[in-house]
């Protein structure tokens, strides 16, 4: 049987007072009182997808989608922009799916179930950060499926010709030479301890300095292209880096949080085989250089999302090319 989709866009002005009446709604117990969940887990046949209303998440929604409906399943898409929104939207079931990156999410059910200064549950370690992901989402009634191969992680970028010049590969090639490094980043880079201070600690990089131009944009690249600063703060998944003439340098000794994609369900309605069937078959192929394609496609050659989303689950075999 063949499902109908519903493409819905609510951006945030529209989707947070939805969602927000929608929470206020919710007749589940308290975190606090809830027990042990024994009822099986549901199979609702109509799906609400949530995004998060940026282009990579837009791309995820839309093949969980285009997957589910291949299935069996009716779908529409819900992008809210914010997470302290969609996240007890995800709880109430309100919203039934949606794609998070495992360390991020975990942190941020950690500091919500323990308080903004509870110590940070993500960490390099993927199985240590699924294991305690899983044990703050359960008590919610969410279940996390498992992580593919694509990550979205924050990375660090030089110029070609740079890395050329000094034979670099990775990070520790660049703590070796000691050259000095003015990096191109957000203000937090001096505090975070994936950024400033765990590049001294752990690669031995002698940053001489933050130029705050922000994590990933346009001025922070072309500052590092043009020669005024040797590295920027970006991610794995950073469609752009070839237009500015960069490249990445290997988080070799494993600096950076486990931030896999991994699918979020509401696991009284969408926590059954079907749907965790259907979208683990993303696992086995999509890699974090096909969604870094698949961002480039939509923001720089400005495809629609669920365009590019079905031409590469097609190229996949993974729904019909027809």
């Amino acid at each position: 049987m063949r499902a109908f989709r519903i493409r819905i866009r609510i951006r945030i002005a529209v989707g947070a007072a939805l969602l927000l009446a929608v929470a206020g709604c919710t007749t589940g117990p308290s975190l606090e009182h809830r027990g042990e969940i024994t009822a099986p887990p549901g199979d609702s046949r109509h799906l609400t997808i949530g995004s998060a209303g940026f282009t990579e998440s837009d791309l995820l929604a839309q093949m969980y989608a285009l997957l589910l409906n291949h299935a069996g399943y009716h779908t529409r898409i819900l992008s809210v922009t914010n997470r302290e929104i969609y996240e007890p939207a995800l709880e109430s079931g309100q919203i039934d799916v949606v794609p998070e990156y495992a360390a991020t999410f975990a942190d941020w059910l950690n500091a919500r179930t323990h308080g903004p200064g509870a110590s940070p549950v993500g960490s390099p370690d993927l199985a240590a950060t699924m294991r305690a992901l899983r044990a703050l989402a359960a008590p919610r009634g969410l279940t996390v499926l498992d992580p593919g191969r694509a990550v979205d992680q924050n990375a660090f970028a030089v110029a070609a010709s740079y890395a050329a010049k000094h034979r670099l590969r990775t990070l520790s090639d660049l703590g070796a030479s000691g050259l000095p490094v003015r990096l191109a980043a957000g203000d937090e880079c001096v505090e975070r301890p994936y950024c400033e201070p765990g590049l001294r600690k752990t690669y031995g990089i002698d940053i001489t300095g933050i130029d705050p131009k922000g994590v990933g944009t346009t001025p922070a690249k072309k500052a590092v292209q043009d020669g005024q600063d040797q590295m920027v703060l970006t991610t794995t998944t950073d469609a752009t880096l070839g237009q500015f003439g960069l490249v990445l340098l290997a988080d070799d000794k494993h600096l950076q949080n486990a931030d896999y994609i991994v699918p979020v369900v509401n696991r009284s309605r969408a926590g059954a085989a079907g749907v965790t069937g259907a979208l683990d078959k993303l696992n086995t192929v999509l890699t974090t250089r096909d969604l870094a394609s698949m961002n480039e496609q939509v923001d720089s050659w400005r495809r629609l999302p669920e365009d590019v989303a079905g031409t590469y689950l097609k190229s996949k075999a993974l729904i019909p090319s027809h």
